[in-house]
């Protein structure tokens, strides 16, 4: 595999913009919960969020991904009404502050939310949960948004004790395959799908490193693939086991550079989308790899 292979020559259109995916693209992940795993209660104003998102964006972020609930293992649930009290606000904020260029992209598994966010002006639907709610492929239907299929399994509460996988590689594809048929009998086109592995939820170490490692397996779906493993239990496990000691034990904004770098394994193997808390620094190591990318491509004999 070449460390510089072209990205697949996908695109996603909604609302009148264009999203080339044959670069890679940064999505800037903007909690506005008071428990996120780490940065809850960060940007839980309006304002907060809309000055986030306004630095990410200078940062490098085409996409903003915006959460009113967290999926985090142990999560509490929210109800429909008080996540889109959460978010239906701040995506009308930053549509009048920022305009409509940027893309704005809704984590919710709620039709409800994600149809006001719609209206509100969202473009993607981030569904960790794969359309899986009652209504929820119906809605992504009608919509007539781009939709990321996440793999999961269970629930918050539940997906820790479900790491069993005869192949995680093989049956993740598997689980997103039958997903993604879900969705286009359901009527959402294929033009609109998005695949994500789902790091970090109901998997171990072990998977976590297969699935890393094996990334480009995922292209025979056929869809573009997202990549989030941004601060996740993953790469503290990665710090932990460095035998360096001071990489231990780190917040989890010390995961940022060892997340960036897994950022790069996971472009190099076809992601045209990373989401990340980072964009900053997410940003530069894509500059890097971009540049080298087209000279390496200019110098070739």
């Amino acid at each position: 595999m070449s460390l510089f292979a072209p990205l697949p020559n996908f695109t996603l259109h909604h609302n009148d913009k264009c999203l080339e995916l044959s670069r890679p693209h940064i999505m800037g992940i903007l909690n506005v919960t008071p428990d996120s795993f780490s940065d809850g209660g960060c940007y839980g104003t309006v304002a907060a969020a809309v000055a986030r998102c306004e630095q990410m964006i200078a940062e490098g972020a085409t996409i903003i991904d915006i959460g009113g609930e967290s999926t985090r293992p142990n999560a509490t649930p929210v109800g429909t009404e008080e996540e889109m009290r959460r978010v239906v606000p701040v995506v009308k904020a930053i549509r009048d502050k920022v305009g409509d260029d940027i893309w704005l992209s809704i984590d919710t598994s709620s039709p409800a939310v994600i149809q006001a966010a719609a209206t509100a002006g969202a473009d993607i639907w981030n569904d960790v949960r794969a359309l899986k709610r009652e209504g929820a492929a119906a809605m992504a239907a009608k919509l007539n948004l781009p939709v990321m299929l996440m793999h999961m399994r269970g629930e918050p509460d539940s997906m820790d004790g479900l790491d069993c996988y005869n192949n995680v590689v093989a049956d993740v594809k598997a689980e997103l395959q039958e997903r993604i048929a879900v969705a286009l009998a359901a009527g959402v086109s294929a033009e609109h799908l998005i695949i994500d592995p789902g790091f970090g939820f109901a998997k171990n170490y072990q998977q976590h490193a297969e699935l890393l490692t094996h990334l480009d397996q995922f292209k025979t779906l056929g869809l573009p693939l997202m990549f989030g493993i941004s601060r996740k239990r993953f790469l503290a496990q990665v710090l932990d086991n460095s035998a360096v000691p001071a990489l231990c034990n780190q917040h989890k904004e010390a995961r940022d550079p060892v997340g960036a770098a897994a950022a790069l394994l996971a472009i190099q193997q076809g992601a045209s989308i990373i989401r990340t808390h980072n964009v900053a620094m997410t940003a530069q190591s894509i500059a890097l790899w971009t540049q080298l990318s087209e000279y390496n491509q200019s110098n070739r004999v």
